[in-house]
This record gives structure tokens, sequence and C-alpha cells, in this order.
């Protein structure tokens, strides 16, 4: 039985909140289980421009650490928040909520090559806190049953949080700041006077990943209509019925 609500609720995640949280999980269990190493996953600009190990990219953005308390928090936060965001704000735009990520992703390689971070999975995390904070600013937070505050107050209290455990806040200061540039970019700027939408999605990205919708108006081929039934003779029935 546990098995089984597991594999439900497993399958009940959404495919984008699904897809990174897994491969967080898979990445971290192959470095415990010894199959791999963190010196093959992490950010190195060298290794990647020079020796081509393009997977570095994506694979700092994997690894939380050995398993422990600060994994499984990370990992708890980012369930939390990503499923969150694409069941909520994002729903029904999954090309959208693809896009962020890659938005997300690419400010913070860009302000890895400056800097000395080897992973950014937990910045990504801080990222994603923030732009569900902004966007429910009304929410009431507890936090451990210690504090209490609204949504917007939460990516700070987790900073916090990490400067408590003798954690390094850069990461956290990352996450921030990429989630603020993403909010204001996303939601303030084009509500403002003489402001316009920045960030457009990418169209293939939406061939990729959003269902298009049915045209109302189409009419299928007579041999794929139920019983190969003649095109217009339902319309034909409700003009003159029996």
């Amino acid at each position: 039985m546990a098995y089984q609500g597991f594999a439900q609720e497993y399958l009940g995640m959404p495919a984008v909140t699904r897809a990174y949280t897994t491969a967080c999980v898979l990445t971290t269990a192959a470095v415990q289980l010894e199959f791999i190493t963190p010196f093959q996953l992490y950010f190195n600009p060298d290794l990647i421009f020079r020796k081509f190990q393009i997977w570095r990219l994506i694979t700092n953005f994997l690894f939380f650490g050995p398993l422990g308390f600060s994994f499984f928090f990370n990992m708890i936060f980012l369930y939390r928040y990503c499923r969150m965001l694409e069941e909520g704000s994002f729903r029904g735009r999954t090309a959208d909520f693809v896009f962020m990520f890659l938005f997300g992703g690419f400010l913070m390689t860009l302000f890895g090559l400056f800097a000395s971070l080897f992973f950014l999975g937990q910045a990504f995390t801080i990222m994603l806190v923030y732009v569900w904070s902004r966007r429910n600013p009304y929410i009431r937070m507890n936090f451990f049953g210690l504090l209490n505050f609204q949504a917007p107050f939460l990516p700070w209290v987790l900073m916090g949080f990490s400067l408590l455990l003798g954690n390094s806040i850069i990461i956290d200061l990352l996450g921030i700041a990429v989630g603020h540039i993403y909010y204001f970019l996303e939601d303030v700027f084009p509500n403002q006077p003489g402001g316009k939408k920045l960030l457009l999605t990418p169209g293939f990205l939406k061939m990729v990943f959003d269902t298009p919708e049915e045209d109302p108006n189409y009419n299928p081929l007579p041999e794929d209509r139920p019983d190969h039934q003649p095109r217009g003779q339902d319309q034909n029935e409700q003009q003159h019925p029996q």
C-alpha cells in the first residue's frame, strides 16, 4: 500500500517538477553509490570550454551534496515550490515554465563564470522560492513553528537559516537576485507605463511542451469520424430534426 501511494504521488507530479527532482535524486544516488564523483559534476569553466565537458552546465544544478539534512531540506523545498509554481501560476504553460528554468540557469551560469561557485542547485531552488513568494504575497508562512511571516519574506528566512548553519549566503543571494530579475521582467515591468514584455518564450519550446488548442471549426475527415459519419450530417440533423 505504501509503495502504491508513493507511486501514485510520484506519477501525479507535474512533468517538469518530476523530471528535475528525479534527476537530482538519481545524481545524488549515483554519487553515494560511487558510480560517479562530484569532481565529474561541478561547474568548471575551463573544463567546459577547453575540454568540452558540456554536461557540467547541467550537472552542477543537480547535485546538492551527500545524503544528509542539507540534501533532504533542499529536496523538500525544491519539490514543494517547484510543484506549486508549475501547478499554480504556470498551469497550462509548461513552455513558459521551462523557459524560466533556462533563463534562470543562464544568468546563474554567467555569474558562475566570475565567481568560485561549484554547484548552483541551491541557488536555483531559492530562485523558485522567490518567484513563488512574490506571486503569493498574502500567504502566511510558519517556519518550523518558530516564525510567522508573509510569503515574500521566505527567501530571506531561508538565507538566515543557511547563515545559522554556517553556510555561505552567496548562493542564497544569487538565487534571490536571479529570482527578482525574472519577477521584475515578467510581472512588474510589463505592467508599468511604457513597459512591455521582454521575456518571450521561444516558439520551439511551445511546440514541444504546450499542447496545441483544438480548432473549434475543425471538421475531421470522413474516415476519422465515428462510424464513418458523413461530414456535416450532425449539422443537418440539428437543422432538420425528425
